[in-house]
C-alpha cells in the first residue's frame, strides 16, 4: 500500500514580513481606541513644531548661515527643520511601538485574545508596526505643511519628503518594537530614554557632521537618525546625492530586520 505523505513548506520570507492580512485589523482596533482620545493621540504633535518655532525665533538669530555637503549656505532654521521633521517620525513612531506595546503585552494581555483568531503573532508585529508607522506619518505630514508654511523648504525634491518620512517611521516602528519584545518591566523604558535622547542631540541635528572630530564622525554615522535626518535634509534643499541612496538602503534594512525580529519574538513570547 502506498503511503502519501504530505509536507508543509516553512513560511516564505513574504509571509514571515506581511502575515497572513489580520494586520489590518489590529489598525482598525487602534484608531477606534484613539477615537475616545484623540487629544493624546494630538499631543505628540507639538513637540518638535515648539522646538522648530524656539530654534526659528531665538537660536537661529545666533548662528546665522550653515554650509551644507554640496557647499550651498543655508539658513539655520532651514538646516535644523529637516532633522526636526525626522525626529517627529521617530517620536510618533517609537512612541507606540514601545510604551504601548509594552502594555498591551505584559499588562492588558490583548494578543492573548488576539491569537484565539486566525491572526497569528506576525500579523500582530505587522499591525503594530503598521500603525506606529501611521501615527509618525500623521505628525511628519503636519510638519511639513509647517515648514512649507515658514517658507522652510527650498526644493522640489521635497515632494518626495513625505515618502522619506514614511520610511522613517517604518524603520524606528519595527527597531522599537523588536526592541520591546525584549523588555520585562516598566524600568527597561529607561533604556529607551538612554538610547534616544543622546541619538536625538548628536545626529547632526543641530549641526553639521563636519564639525565632529573625525574619530566620532563614524560612530554619528551608525545613528539611524542621522540617516533619517541626512535624507531629508538633501529633499528638503536640494541637495540630493549617491549617498541619499546610501540612507534609504540603511533604513530599509533596519525595518526589514525590525519586522522579522519581532515576528520571531512575539511567537516566542505568545506561542510557548
Amino acid at each position: 500500500m502506498t503511503t502519501l505523505v504530505w509536507r508543509v513548506a516553512p513560511p516564505g520570507i513574504g509571509r514571515r514580513l506581511l502575515g497572513n492580512g489580520g494586520a489590518r485589523y489590529l489598525i482598525e482596533r487602534n484608531i477606534r481606541v484613539y477615537r475616545q482620545g484623540w487629544t493624546v493621540f494630538l499631543s505628540g504633535l507639538f513637540e518638535p513644531i515648539f522646538y522648530l518655532f524656539s530654534i526659528g525665533i531665538g537660536v537661529a538669530q545666533l548662528v546665522g548661515e550653515v554650509e551644507l555637503a554640496g557647499g550651498e549656505l543655508v539658513s539655520y532654521t532651514v538646516f535644523v527643520a529637516p532633522a526636526m521633521l525626522a525626529a517627529s517620525a521617530m517620536n510618533g513612531a517609537v512612541y507606540d511601538a514601545t510604551f504601548n506595546l509594552f502594555f498591551k503585552l505584559k499588562y492588558n494581555k490583548l494578543y492573548d485574545a488576539v491569537l484565539a483568531t486566525p491572526v497569528t503573532p506576525v500579523d500582530v508585529a505587522v499591525g503594530e508596526i503598521g500603525w506606529a508607522l501611521m501615527r509618525g506619518t500623521f505628525y511628519s505630514s503636519t510638519f511639513i505643511l509647517v515648514m512649507l508654511a515658514m517658507g522652510l523648504i527650498t526644493s522640489w525634491w521635497a515632494v518626495l519628503a513625505l515618502p522619506a518620512v514614511v520610511l522613517i517611521g517604518f524603520a524606528f516602528a519595527a527597531i522599537g518594537t523588536a526592541a520591546t519584545t525584549y523588555m520585562k518591566s516598566w524600568q527597561d523604558f529607561e533604556y529607551v530614554t538612554l538610547v534616544s535622547l543622546p541619538m536625538f542631540l548628536f545626529s547632526a541635528t543641530f549641526y553639521p557632521l563636519s564639525t565632529y572630530p573625525e574619530s566620532l564622525q563614524w560612530v554619528v554615522r551608525l545613528s539611524p537618525l542621522y540617516h533619517s535626518a541626512a535624507l531629508v535634509r538633501g529633499l528638503t534643499t536640494g541637495t540630493v546625492s549617491a549617498e541619499s541612496l546610501v540612507h534609504v538602503a540603511v533604513l530599509v534594512a533596519l525595518g526589514l530586520v525590525g519586522v522579522l525580529i519581532t515576528g520571531r519574538r512575539l511567537e516566542k513570547l505568545l506561542l510557548t
